[in-house]
């Protein structure tokens, strides 16, 4: 199996640059309808949400201008729908685009509101429909002169979504890395009395009591119809990779966010290593036209895809720790040798420092793309491909607790051996990025470290993974020890556990969705249960398995499967899933 699986690898290596320039499949639109517009089923961009149930309305509709999103939440109020707002790219993981489960629901979508992009010279401000796409809005920015500073690194976003579920990039500086943060006025579309004709438009500026409500809101406030952004004069920035020992990481990532304006760390724990980004900005006039390509938004050969997730599935169900070393070491050494996707002269790595316009330099996502027909290739993880399928957990530390989290890893990785980790660094590591205390309700009250990590997800709902418990104590680790926020468009229910006692200010969130949707039209029981971070009191058989809650008999691992409900090794209050040759709960 080794053996095969280098040979393909290597075939991957040949074949990745040739695929890249050339068009992909694109995503598969994340509706999909029985009729025109009727008996509608909206999926994530994995195709499966955290609990494999479906989300589904009688009803979605598709206006064009914000006079006609008025109109139709008007509609829905009028004739007392749920409502739920849906984009084209559909990247939120928890389902809080998910109406109730009921007749009376609709989903408005924002794919084809999209056209209007503003940009006011005088006051280096640009207002955009809450549907345009990100990308179009950085490239319409960039031709104008100027430069949107903060942005995802995935650029498969809208406007309004990216905003409102507090997405970000990574910088200390200036105002931040949350793109929220750089927000300075939105209109947003509200229930409204049969004398407002159902439905209104606010527009909030800073100084409104609102607006620090709105501005990252999860969907639950209204509809996000127009987004103003503070922007700069054009700059370009230069990168370079550090691939190094991880040994001083837990002291360093401080000093490294303070002198790198959008410095992040990659940490890949199996190896050992950490990789330093040295990301600043330098003078339009410096040399340099390069992109940042970053792999693992590149499409990718489909047979490649499936390969790797097949290969990936075979050494957990073998229980290969071998195996699945051998790939985190290959890809993170031919992450180093192509720079992880950055491009000097858009085509190809050729050396360090790597410097490019920002706008090709803050955010990628080629393998959204085609030009043409092209079923060759596409997102590895697109889900009519079986490709690649995993979790992703996203946590907020404040940065004053953050290097102890490191430590306590550090910790369980030294005690139960590194090879343990491979199957993270199979994906991407621990990706470290910084984002500056925020005046959101539901933003970080404090300078913050935002930790990301992937890892494999079974086919199957009552398969067990292969270590899975060490990934369930540092997820427990992260957000009950070390109180984590949750990112609020990733990571499995069992982040959101008591998420309302993390947010000083979460009652006047409340309040202002008791203002503005005084019938709860835009809650569901499945966003209160992220909101409220609510668990379901009767705990099925293997609701562990797949973060749907915390194991406390082991019936709610996999006990036929070997799989029991044990304490956590290095935060031993945690309740994971472990394989055992006996129970001892």
């Amino acid at each position: 199996m080794t053996n095969l699986l280098w040979l393909c690898l290597i075939l991957w290596i040949s074949t990745a640059t040739l695929f890249t320039t050339s068009s992909a499949m694109p995503p598969p639109n994340p509706i999909k309808c029985n009729d025109i517009n009727s008996n509608c089923q909206l999926s994530n961009s994995y195709g499966v949400w955290g609990d494999r149930q479906t989300c589904h309305a009688p009803n979605i509709v598709y206006p064009t201008t914000e006079e006609q999103l008025r109109q139709e939440l008007a509609n829905a109020n009028k004739n007392n729908l749920k409502v739920k707002i849906v984009t084209k790219f559909s990247h939120t993981i928890p389902k809080l685009a998910c109406p109730s489960n009921s007749k009376n629901s609709l989903f408005i979508s924002t794919e084809k509101y999209d056209s209007t992009i503003d940009i006011n010279m005088e006051r280096l401000t640009v207002t955009t429909d809450g549907g345009v796409g990100l990308r179009k809005l950085i490239d319409t920015i960039e031709k104008a002169g100027l430069s949107l500073v903060a942005s995802t690194y995935w650029e498969g976003v809208t406007v309004a979504g990216v905003i409102s579920t507090g997405a970000h990039g990574s910088s200390w500086w200036g105002k931040g890395g949350a793109i929220h943060d750089h927000v300075i006025g939105l209109n947003l579309i509200v229930p409204a009395n049969e004398n407002e004709g159902y439905a209104k438009i606010i527009k909030l500026t800073p100084q409104d009591p609102l607006f620090n409500a709105a501005k990252v809101s999860p969907g639950l406030l209204g509809i996000i119809s127009k987004v103003t952004f503070q922007l700069e004069p054009a700059f370009k920035r230069s990168i370079t990779l550090n691939f190094t020992n991880d040994s001083g990481i837990e002291d360093e990532f401080m000093e490294h966010a303070r002198k790198n304006e959008f410095g992040d760390i990659q940490w890949y724990p199996s190896r050992q290593i950490a990789v330093y980004r040295y990301d600043n900005r330098v003078p339009l006039n410096t040399p340099g036209d390069a992109l940042n390509d970053f792999l693992g938004f590149q499409s990718n050969p489909i047979l490649v895809s499936k390969f790797v997730r097949a290969a990936d599935k075979g050494f957990e169900n073998t229980r290969n720790v071998g195996g699945k070393c051998t790939m985190a070491s290959f890809f993170v050494a031919y992450k180093k040798l192509i720079a992880n996707g950055l491009k000097n002269n858009k085509l190809i790595f050729t050396g360090y420092p790597v410097v490019g316009h920002q706008g090709k330099m803050q955010s990628s996502g080629s393998c959204l793309y085609s030009s043409s027909i092209d079923i060759t290739s596409t997102c590895a993880w697109d889900p009519r491909i079986n490709g690649l399928f995993f979790y992703e957990s996203t946590a907020i530390f404040p940065s004053s607790k953050f290097g102890n989290f490191i430590r306590d890893v550090k910790k369980l990785r030294d005690l139960v051996k590194p090879e343990t980790m491979c199957g993270v660094d199979i994906y991407n590591g621990f990706l470290f990025r910084f984002i500056k205390a925020s005046d959101a309700y539901l933003g970080q009250g404090e300078d913050s470290v935002v930790v990301d990590f992937n890892y494999y997800r079974a086919s199957d709902a009552l398969t067990p993974r292969f270590n899975q418990d060490i990934w369930e104590e540092i997820e427990q680790m992260a957000f009950l020890k070390y109180g984590a926020k949750p990112h609020w468009a990733k990571n499995r229910n069992v982040a959101f556990v008591d998420v309302q006692k993390k947010y000083p200010k979460f009652n006047k969130f409340v309040a202002a969705m008791v203002q503005l949707d005084p019938k709860n039209m835009f809650s569901s029981e499945w966003s209160d249960e992220i909101l409220f971070g609510k668990q379901e009191d009767f705990k099925g058989d293997g609701c562990a398995l797949e973060g749907m809650c915390i194991c406390s008999e082991d019936r709610h691992c996999s006990p036929s499967k070997g799989y029991f409900c044990k304490a956590g090794l290095v935060y031993q209050q945690a309740h994971v899933c472990r394989f055992s040759s006996i129970s001892t709960s």
